[in-house]
């Protein structure tokens, strides 16, 4: 037994409450529940009861035991002392008042009907994966797609954090915050904090600047990033590192330590000098990008904004002074939708937020445009019959396991509370 089930319990009414009492023996009737709170303080607030012939009006708190309310120390906490009825699963131990007045009880497993209590155990039961991994598949459509768009919109609450931390750090200068979050999302997990850290390590307006010239911008980049080699060879190299030597006395940059830049386990094409490179001919040729891609509504434009290839230079290298066969290396329709998903459509979030704009359909129709994701999450729920289009629904799939199935939060969900209503 869980205390998330006796809220559930409660919020639903799910138990017999045609005649309850107290056990004390007062006839108890219950107005109002209240309004749940998943906060400090008492679980359920403003409820109204009726005892014995006495209305009262205040908190609820609900336990396992009785116990519990000497175990979370709340005898010590003013914010309970408006409790006017303990909720709990089993009686064990009066709990009294500041005044000596001893707290109402009601103890509800004499009320929870059978079914309810079967239908709370079968679903979390121990499974491989998820709880209701058994179950899942059999969920209505509608209401899926309604939670799905729910999670969605959570994640986007759990991706705008860092960009709200960057406004800070920038004072709201947008174009440096997405400059910021792409070049983050350029080293994918193995580098993304390292460019991150590289990105933040420059003042925007010294991008804005060097921009004119693509190589003055990779020189920057490789430089703050600490990728240049000590031995060069390539006159290319040692033009780059002669430009950021001039650079960074010009600007006064300093620079930052940061953890070593990985090339261990990467594609070539995904190696970190390829994407600098592709980062520094992105803002080469586009200028003002936070304002051409705030107003993207489709995926198309999106594809069109970053047709971009890189440097001569590194479409015959992967790395500096080693020669490869020529290649293009131009942005993979799969990378940019990969950028979509973390950078793009967050920005658009935030920037309309800042604005006190709701979230947009537009939005909601970009990222439905986007592939599915594929990874071993999304695999699975594929395995147990809820398969995805779209990056729509596999971020919402992803919020969903993560802040929700590995934290046990089944009662807190859309789809754990219609199971168990079934």
């Amino acid at each position: 037994m869980k205390e998330d089930f006796l809220h559930y319990v409660w919020q639903y009414k799910k138990f017999d409450f045609s005649n309850l009492t107290t056990v004390a023996g007062e006839l108890l009737t219950i107005t109002n529940s209240g309004n749940y709170q998943q906060q400090s303080g008492p679980d359920f607030f403003n409820a109204q009861i009726v005892l014995g012939n006495q209305k009262w009006a205040g908190n609820v708190e609900i336990h396992i035991k009785s116990s519990d309310w000497y175990l979370h120390h709340h005898e010590k906490d003013e914010n309970y002392d408006s409790v006017i009825l303990h909720v709990v699963w089993e009686h064990d131990t009066p709990v009294f008042r500041k005044d000596n007045s001893e707290i109402p009880v009601l103890e509800l497993k004499k009320y929870v009907l059978k079914k309810d209590l079967e239908n709370y155990n079968a679903l979390t039961l121990p499974k491989s994966w998820i709880y209701c991994e058994s179950q899942i598949a059999r969920i209505d459509s509608f209401l899926l797609t309604n939670w799905q768009e729910r999670l969605f919109i959570e994640r986007l609450e759990r991706k705008y954090i860092p960009i709200e931390q960057l406004l800070k750090e920038t004072e709201n200068d947008w174009e440096a915050v997405l400059f910021c979050m792409l070049a983050k999302n350029f080293g994918l997990n193995t580098n993304g904090e390292a460019f991150l850290k590289m990105a933040k390590s420059i003042p925007f307006a010294i991008v804005r600047k060097e921009s004119r010239e693509a190589a003055n911008l990779e020189s920057l980049f490789f430089g703050m990033a600490d990728l240049f080699p000590m031995d060069v060879q390539d006159n290319y190299t040692k033009d780059l590192k002669k430009r950021f030597e001039y650079i960074s006395q010009k600007h006064r940059l300093e620079k930052i330590i940061i953890e070593p830049i990985q090339f261990f386990k990467h594609r070539p094409d995904n190696f970190p000098t390829i994407r600098l490179a592709q980062l520094a001919m992105l803002y080469h040729k586009q200028q003002n990008l936070f304002s051409k891609i705030i107003v993207t509504k489709t995926m198309k434009e999106l594809y069109q904004l970053f047709e971009i290839s890189i440097s001569e230079y590194w479409q015959t290298h992967y790395q500096f002074d080693k020669e490869s066969k020529k290649k293009k290396a131009s942005f993979s329709k799969s990378f940019i939708d990969l950028l979509v998903i973390n950078t793009i459509v967050p920005i658009q979030f935030a920037y309309a937020k800042s604005l006190g704009k709701e979230i947009a359909e537009s939005l909601l129709d970009l990222i439905r445009e986007v592939a599915a994701e594929k990874n071993v999450i999304i695999e699975k729920f594929s395995g147990f019959g809820i398969k995805s289009r779209n990056a729509f629904e596999t971020q919402s799939l992803l919020q969903l396991k993560n802040e929700y199935c590995n934290h046990s939060k089944c009662l807190q969900c859309a789809l754990g509370i219609q199971l168990l209503k079934e």
